[in-house]
């Protein structure tokens, strides 16, 4: 296919070469919503022929077999292939002619959108040149966002003055392996969590089981 190739980026080729389906067909989408168009289905008649033959070869080879059934299968299936190529060529470019027509093309960003992603008073494409009211109320509803979360974090710093952020806890229980969320008994067992004692003279803490606090003697 000569000269300059469109849509080399967001089409899909359905063809099929061969069988009683087969034909030219290209999928084409939008480059900013992804919406898809599909070109007219065009059949290939010498694939459709290709594929009666080898069916009708095959059901005469399981009956009477021989070498001339499996040849003319073999030459449908030549002929099919040689003219293939041209033949798609063909009509991928009807195809492009055919969706330049369902498509624009930005001429900013070379992408090929939609009409609901373009926007006709500037030329351009939504995504080189948003809708002003759509921006506008996008624009509003971030700063609600914003100050709603900027009031959230204030209320959550004024909370976390009052957390024991000293205390060891088990985020998983050694029992179950369970998620604790660090509380001091297990949602899913019972199990009590250790929670590290502190020694009563020089309050460092404690390992499991100690008697005495290794810092300074205290007995535990």
């Amino acid at each position: 296919m000569s000269g300059e190739i469109y849509f080399s980026n967001n089409h899909r080729d359905l063809c099929v070469e061969r069988g009683t389906g087969a034909g030219f067909q290209f999928e084409f989408s939008c480059g900013r919503c992804y919406d898809t168009w599909r070109s007219p289905f065009e059949a290939f008649r010498a694939g459709q022929v290709a594929g009666w033959v080898s069916k009708g070869m095959n059901a005469a080879w399981s009956v009477i077999g021989g070498a001339a059934t499996r040849g003319a299968s073999e030459a449908a299936d030549g002929l099919a292939g040689h003219s293939y190529g041209g033949q798609k060529d063909a009509a991928f470019s009807r195809a492009i002619a055919n969706a330049e027509g369902h498509f624009n093309r930005c001429p900013r960003c070379t992408s090929h959108v939609c009409g609901r992603c373009w926007n006709p008073g500037q030329g351009l494409c939504l995504h080189c040149s948003p809708d002003t009211a759509a921006e506008a109320q996008a624009a509003q509803q971030r700063g609600l966002n914003d100050m709603a979360g900027q009031r959230a974090y204030d209320e959550g710093r004024r909370r976390g003055s009052s957390y024991d952020a000293t205390t060891p806890r088990q985020l998983v229980c050694p029992q179950c392996s369970a998620e604790t969320r660090g509380g001091a008994f297990c949602m899913s067992c019972g199990h009590h969590l250790a929670q590290a004692a502190n020694c009563t003279g020089c309050s460092q803490a404690l390992p499991t089981g100690a008697a005495f606090c290794p810092a300074c003697g205290t007995r535990g």
